[in-house]
């Protein structure tokens, strides 16, 4: 019978293997680092702090009539469409949350389509069919004349009304044609030369099927202008929190007309989906609308009961955020569950149109507060002072580690290596992956990183040391010492992790990317210590510069101040004969 060979217990740690865990992370570094050429990601995305862009701060104000409609419930579901907007557009890399009770602050970082984004942010995107009651160019009013009355077409379609340059053709069946110049109609002369049915701004307003019949509102139709500001393209918006269910005056979104609305016959909610759509037959950009059942059967009862009108009230406007988008003429009940939004659009103000009207409206009226501008020059500082920083902190890391360990500085270098390597690659892939963007204070984040990474080295090379400087040789001591190191690594690095996650969790905006690079970071360096330090440090000890302890190596028994072995030291206490009692 053999006997068993002495001088090798079982291996512990994967010391017989270290190998297969050194090629382990090797290769998932490889796939890390190939994904991110395969994506052409290689380098991570920044925030706005870094990449320069926008920061909006929208103050949330009460909806007519719902004086308590400023909630936490509201205010999530604005932040939710607010973020689908914006993301909607490819700023993926958006970031949107509530500051207090009714402020929410936007930041879009420098992008394609930021512009566009920016103006979709505060857009309430309320939508409302309204029946015409009355319209007229903006003030002054010239003198009313003979209108072109719309024809009847066949099969329920619908004509534009006349004006100075009307819309040609009809569309076909299900669908309203709107005015091509985004104005509502304005006198024109006819043959007849009679007076047309459209009311002075003081005359008193016409019974249609929304009269609002109190001179109140005929006052104020009077008195509006709806002229632009001077230097700006704003239009007064009076409807901006008018109640949809009362009538109201309205101006046309280009400032050149202005309307007597009824109440609201069909809402934004009846809308399905919407999409921009380039008609070929008139080579124009169009908004196609479809509508929900419920939509389907009050938008045919409204065109129904507006078709038997005569002209203006004909007419239904189809407002967006309190101003009139546009306003077709109906000659007959129009069903299928469609309709269009025609207009002067271009591409990017139909695809705006539309992807607002597909998110849907926001349950709260927002005021743009302060908008702040930051330069990609300025956050090409940040980034360079963050690198700064971080440069310095790991010099004076790796000086401390070479002149204290020696040898090995050499395990503690490729480890920080292996780790800046995970973790770089980590932030590429996860900016397009999950939207994330590395700001300053994620810089932040992964520069006390280093520190935490280069303690996890320094717990299990002390480790190492004690078992030496208690009398035993190299390979033992790194077996030894490995089992009490990792319980004091797996401690340590929960702990850091538990805090970056609860920091994660209550706070919002920036400080959030600094939790989430310290969470990240924590978890690589429990990865790295236990699949590359660890091995690396295994195979180390297997080398005669190390296993003899050189002076150099960090691990010479001398200079650590090692005891003699427990055996040798009881033999050499063993007692004397003296020779007189002898």
């Amino acid at each position: 019978m053999a006997a068993p060979k002495k001088g090798r217990g079982p291996a512990t740690g994967g010391q017989g293997r270290p190998g297969r865990a050194l090629a382990l992370i090797l290769v998932v570094m490889g796939a890390l680092v190939g994904g991110m050429f395969a994506t052409g990601d290689l380098t991570p995305r920044l925030g706005i702090d870094l990449a320069g862009g926008t920061s909006i701060t929208l103050r949330a104000e009460n909806q007519p009539g719902k004086p308590d409609s400023i909630n936490n419930t509201n205010m999530q579901t604005a932040i939710g469409i607010i973020e689908r907007r914006v993301n909607g557009l490819g700023v993926s890399e958006s970031e949107v949350q509530q500051q207090g009770n009714r402020h929410i602050i936007v930041n879009i970082p420098k992008a394609t389509n930021s512009e566009q984004a920016r103006e979709q942010v505060g857009t309430t995107a309320q939508l409302y069919f309204r029946p015409v009651v009355a319209v007229s160019g903006n003030t002054p009013l010239p003198d009313p004349s003979a209108d072109s009355t719309p024809s009847a077409t066949p099969s329920g379609k619908a004509s534009p009304s006349g004006k100075a340059t009307p819309t040609p053709g009809a569309t076909t069946q299900g669908r309203a044609v709107t005015d091509a110049l985004k104005k509502a109609p304005t006198p024109s002369d006819g043959a007849s030369g009679k007076p047309g049915t459209r009311p002075s701004p003081t005359a008193p307003l016409p019974s249609g099927p929304a009269d609002p019949g109190t001179a109140a509102l005929d006052k104020q139709f009077a008195a509006l202008d709806c002229t632009p500001k001077k230097g700006t393209k704003e239009v007064p918006n009076p409807a901006r929190n008018a109640d949809p269910a009362k009538p109201t005056v309205a101006c046309g979104s280009e400032g050149d007309a202005k309307y007597i609305l009824g109440p609201s016959e069909v809402e934004g909610t009846d809308v399905d989906e919407a999409k921009a759509v380039l008609d070929p037959q008139r080579g124009m950009w169009i908004v196609q609308l479809g509508f929900t059942d419920k939509g389907t059967k009050k938008f045919a009862q409204t065109t129904g009961k507006l078709a038997s009108q005569a002209p203006p009230q004909n007419q239904f406007a189809i407002m967006l955020d309190g101003q009139v988008v546009s306003a077709p003429s109906v000659s007959s009940a129009i069903g299928g569950g469609s309709a269009e939004i025609s207009g002067s659009f271009n591409q990017d103000s139909a695809t705006d149109l539309a992807n607002i009207l597909s998110y849907g409206a926001l349950p709260l009226s927002f005021v743009e507060e302060s908008v702040t501008t930051v330069t990609a020059a300025l956050g090409g500082e940040q980034l360079k002072a963050g690198l700064i920083a971080g440069a310095i902190g790991l010099a004076l890391v790796v000086i401390y580690l070479v002149v204290y360990y020696r040898g090995l500085s050499v395990i503690a270098l490729l480890s920080l290596l292996a780790s800046a390597v995970l973790t770089y690659a980590l932030m590429s892939l996860l900016g397009p992956a999950i939207g994330f963007a590395l700001n300053l204070p994620a810089v932040c984040g992964a520069i006390v990183a280093i520190g935490i990474t280069a303690d996890s080295f320094i717990v299990y090379f002390e480790r190492v040391r004690d078992e030496i400087r208690e009398g035993r040789t190299l390979r033992p001591a790194v077996e030894r010492a490995w089992p009490r190191a990792r319980r004091t690594i797996l401690v340590s690095d929960f702990v850091s992790f538990l805090a970056a996650a609860v920091l994660f969790i209550v706070t919002v905006g920036k400080v959030q990317g600094f939790a989430f690079t310290l969470g990240l970071t924590t978890l690589l360096d429990v990865v790295v210590v236990f699949l590359f330090t660890k091995p690396l440090m295994t195979l180390f000890a297997r080398t005669k510069f190390f296993g003899s302890g050189h002076p150099w190596s960090g691990l010479d028994p001398k200079r650590l101040g090692a005891k003699p072995p427990l055996r040798r030291s009881r033999r050499a206490a063993a007692p004397t004969i003296d020779p007189k009692e002898a």
